[in-house]
């Protein structure tokens, strides 16, 4: 049985690393986002992409898609829509003479949320009522959403002029959120080569079914986690509560509110997913530090001292993982 296990594995991780070659061949160095993409995909986490226009987050999500063999919706938060433009509506039908139901484009397997930050909050409402429920009422009828289903939302640092910041009870419920930075120099080069190559071909194969994806998550939830690094795991996000219990003196005057218990859990799940990916079957203390930013960085609330001192999260959380001992 651990034969065929092992087996499985190797096959999940050779598919796994052409799914992201395949990216590649359309995205030039974003392996960083892929990568957490599929520890979303791979976990039922949503996740919250924020950096600068121009760095290919559409492109990568669309094609993801398309590797994965999966149904993609784009919805352009603007700030005239509207809950129906997202969920669907009822219309009549003259015709018949009743009332039909026409389905929203949440209705796919991944969602674009693009600037999720220009629609009013009973847009962002209807999208994170979807994102937990997994279901959306239209009318009286009640539908549940195509599975598998991930919400991949994008918003802009730069402009906050006309946008509507997310509430924090709202963001917490992506199970990362990733910063996308950009390209190298030689990257950025590649990128210009071939856009300027009016022939460049952008069709990719599709890798995975979602078979596979199912598969995947079900070995992912298998792999094990020592009951020293669960530990650790809660200690991480109690540090970022109660920081001078744990002497963390220097980080305490600039954290208003800690991570939630949701920080515990997309830990847990987020190390695992990592662990298998790198082709493990159990979790390592480096695999929770490498998850921990993208984790944790949108869950700890930090004060206005913090911002007049420039103090950023991903300092504070770099101080934690550096100073909370793994628990014996």
């Amino acid at each position: 049985m651990e034969v065929v296990v092992a087996e499985k594995h190797v096959q999940h991780k050779e598919k796994i690393s052409q799914v992201i070659a395949e990216v590649g061949k359309v995205v030039v160095g974003q392996e960083y986002m892929v990568n957490r993409l599929l520890i979303g995909l791979f976990t039922n986490g949503h996740i919250l992409l924020e950096g600068v226009p121009g760095l290919a987050k559409t492109l990568t999500v669309s094609t993801l898609a398309r590797v994965l063999h999966l149904d993609f919706s784009r919805i352009q938060f603007t700030p005239d829509l509207l809950p129906a433009d997202l969920v669907g509506t009822m219309i009549y039908n003259q015709k018949e003479a009743k009332f039909e139901v026409k389905k929203g484009p949440i209705f796919a397997n991944i969602i674009l949320a693009d600037e999720i930050n220009r629609s009013p909050a009973k847009v962002q409402s209807a999208l994170l009522e979807a994102m937990q429920e997994k279901q959306v009422t239209i009318g009286e009828t009640t539908f549940q959403l195509d599975r598998p289903f991930l919400v991949l939302a994008t918003q802009n640092p730069v402009e906050n002029e006309g946008t509507y910041p997310l509430p924090e009870a709202q963001i917490d419920r992506f199970m990362m959120k990733v910063f996308v930075d950009y390209p190298t120099k030689d990257q950025e080069l590649e990128v210009m080569r071939r856009i300027s190559n009016m022939k460049f071909d952008f069709t990719v194969n599709a890798l995975l079914t979602k078979e596979d994806i199912y598969d995947i998550r079900d070995q992912v939830n298998k792999v094990k986690i020592s009951d020293s690094l669960e530990r650790y795991i809660i200690e991480l996000v109690f540090s970022t509560r109660k920081p001078l219990e744990y002497k963390l003196n220097d980080i305490a005057p600039y954290i208003q509110f800690g991570a939630s218990p949701r920080a515990s859990i997309n830990l847990n799940l987020a190390a695992k997913a990592a662990a298998y990916m790198e082709g493990r079957d159990y979790v390592l203390p480096e695999d929770i530090k490498e998850v921990a930013l993208d984790v944790m960085n949108h869950r700890i609330l930090l004060n206005y001292e913090a911002e007049a001192d420039n103090v950023k999260t991903n300092e504070i959380i770099k101080t934690i993982l550096n100073k909370v001992p793994i628990s014996k």
